[in-house]
């Protein structure tokens, strides 16, 4: 068996709410989208070969019957080139951690996204 790829879904209340953070800030992409009544209940962002999808309670809830989503759960490590970049990308967004060396040779910085996911970029030292 082999593995070829993760991509990690958030749940989110509204994507429309989080996009700013995901698009403007770090400057993935919108590459698919699915709409859920008068809003967006899916939708896909890449930011060259890596990928996060964002998708809403209520579309979770009507696609996976007797699940129980709850947004802001998820903690996601996304290692980096450059995190000096994502820091003046990022600009005065709220640090949980604004800048740390790590003992694992990483430095890392933390921030919340808008649903309440903590968002680790991390970046490899020595």
């Amino acid at each position: 068996m082999k593995f070829t790829r993760i991509t990690p879904v958030l749940v989110v209340d509204a994507i429309e709410d989080c996009l700013p953070f995901w698009t403007d800030r770090l400057g993935f992409e919108r590459t698919a989208e699915v709409p859920h009544g008068d809003r967006l209940g899916f939708v896909i962002l890449t930011s060259g070969a890596t990928e996060v999808m964002l998708q809403t309670v209520a579309s979770v809830r009507d696609d996976v019957p007797g699940s129980d989503p709850a947004p802001g759960r998820t903690s996601l490590f996304i290692e980096v080139d450059d995190l000096a970049a994502v820091q003046r990308a990022l600009g005065d967004w709220p640090r949980l951690v604004d800048q740390r060396d790590t003992f694992y040779g990483m430095r890392e910085t933390i921030v919340r996204d808008p649903a309440g996911n903590d968002i680790l970029f991390a970046q490899r030292i020595g």
